[in-house]
């Protein structure tokens, strides 16, 4: 291979690895700002069509509708004071993820959420809200 085509190779490289990283952190700002503002409208947009929720231990898979209605529940009965991410990083598997810490008036939350690309889009495949 010459010179220049192993510069357009490491471009190209380079470029996907950023678009990837670029994508991953995207969703989790845009997932973050709308668990702050309690939106389970907007929250909704980052599901994957069936999801995973956790809320005080009790697991359930949904539809995306579904979970819009769960969570617009915990955020109605749990109004946010603050959210923040604490933590973010990938599994062995490369699969993205985060941790967040979510805070009412009276309760604080972990906030745990996997993320996989599906169809070119980071989707939220899981998330739980357990009471600390």
């Amino acid at each position: 291979m010459n010179p220049i085509s192993k510069y357009i190779w490491t471009l190209l490289i380079l470029f996907a690895a950023n678009t990837l990283a670029f994508g991953q952190g995207e969703i989790i700002e845009d997932v973050k700002n709308a668990i702050k503002t309690g939106s389970s409208k907007e929250l909704t947009k980052f599901l994957n069509n069936n999801v995973d929720v956790t809320i005080d231990g009790n697991v359930e898979s949904y539809s995306k509708t579904q979970a819009e209605f769960a969570l617009r529940d915990f955020f109605k009965n749990n109004p946010p004071s603050s959210f923040t991410i604490v933590h973010q990083g990938s599994s062995k598997g490369g699969l993205p993820y985060a941790i967040g810490q979510y805070l009412t008036n009276n309760e604080t939350y972990r906030v745990w959420m996997r993320i996989k690309q599906t169809d070119g889009r980071y989707l939220i495949h899981e998330i739980s809200f357990i009471k600390e």
